[in-house]
């Protein structure tokens, strides 16, 4: 009897635990954050700096503050390509040089699988809600600043 209780208190316990990666999943991440400089525009940038934190992003977020985003940072710089799934709202994204040159832009749509990559390779990327960028001018060959890059 004693053992058939064990094997059933098991099976749950290893049950639920099983679910726990899921659900932290299914909820947005928060991480810990620097300021970014994009000309007189202050921006409150979360840092996903990890291969896990990467992964999740701006998933699951159902609205962002209008100065805030998400900086992608990477080990080396590569070709770095972003896509959509999970995320719920539109974003653009800049692709980022080592001396904090944006090398491309792009829209990206909501719960989209279409990747999106950086024009060379790069070793970040910073996440804004859709249009920041272009209504402010950043484009290719500007220069950003604080955080990673030289001030």
């Amino acid at each position: 009897m004693q053992n058939k209780f064990f094997r059933v208190l098991c099976l749950a316990s290893c049950g639920l635990w099983s679910t726990l990666p899921t659900l932290a999943q299914d909820q947005p991440q928060h991480l810990r954050s620097v300021q970014l400089t994009a000309g007189m525009h202050l921006i409150q940038a979360e840092v996903a700096s990890s291969f896990e934190e990467r992964q999740i992003g701006l998933m699951n977020r159902r609205s962002m503050p209008v100065g805030a985003g998400m900086l992608f940072v990477f080990e080396e710089a590569n070709p770095q390509c972003f896509w959509m799934k999970n995320t719920l709202i539109p974003l653009s994204i800049a692709f980022v040089a080592d001396d904090g040159t944006v090398v491309n832009v792009a829209d990206m749509q909501a719960m989209s699988e279409v990747s999106h990559c950086s024009g060379k390779p790069v070793r970040y990327a910073l996440e804004m809600n859709q249009g920041w960028f272009a209504k402010r001018g950043i484009k290719p060959g500007f220069k950003m600043s604080g955080g990673p890059w030289p001030k």
